[in-house]
């Protein structure tokens, strides 16, 4: 099966690239996913060797700020049965889990990173989820076309083109 990429957006304050660095390994459960689409995408979609966009959104400017692996696929988040845990469910079990999560491992960290406005600026990612209004699942699908603009558009801004 194709190598498929992806775009997970994490908010920097609950949980930053530079966590996924600072982790054992560079490596994370990615977890507290609390949509159906974005969770039945991580279940069933979402697999080892896929590469991922880390983004950064309620940032200024919300931006790409690092490359991440998958090293391994769709498992439930048990974070869901825990009472003292933000993302507790009091519907989920360990019988019939409603939540799931993937491991991923940092690949690199983009710095500078690629903002939206610049993503949005870009004609060659049009269609991008990202870009679009209204486009808010923390989890998406990613062109792989579009996921070497992105990191394109990395190289430029780190050589200062």
């Amino acid at each position: 099966m194709a190598r498929r990429h992806w775009l997970f957006k994490s908010e920097p304050d609950s949980y930053s690239f530079d966590d996924l660095l600072a982790e054992p390994d560079q490596a994370c459960f990615w977890d507290g996913v609390r949509n159906y689409q974005a969770r039945n995408l991580l279940r069933d979609e979402v697999k080892p060797k896929d590469r991922v966009l880390f983004y950064h959104s309620r940032a200024k400017p919300p931006h790409v700020a690092g490359v991440a692996e998958v090293i391994e696929g769709g498992t439930p988040d048990w974070t869901a049965l825990d009472k003292k845990s933000a993302y507790y469910d009091d519907k989920a079990t360990r019988e019939a889990p409603r939540w799931y999560g993937v491991r991923i491992r940092a690949v690199r960290k983009l710095e500078p990173g690629v903002g939206l406005p610049a993503l949005k600026d870009n004609p060659a990612l049009e269609g991008m989820r990202v870009v679009q209004k209204g486009q808010r699942l923390s989890v998406q699908p990613v062109d792989k076309a579009h996921y070497d603009e992105v990191l394109r558009m990395h190289k430029r801004l780190a050589a200062g083109a």
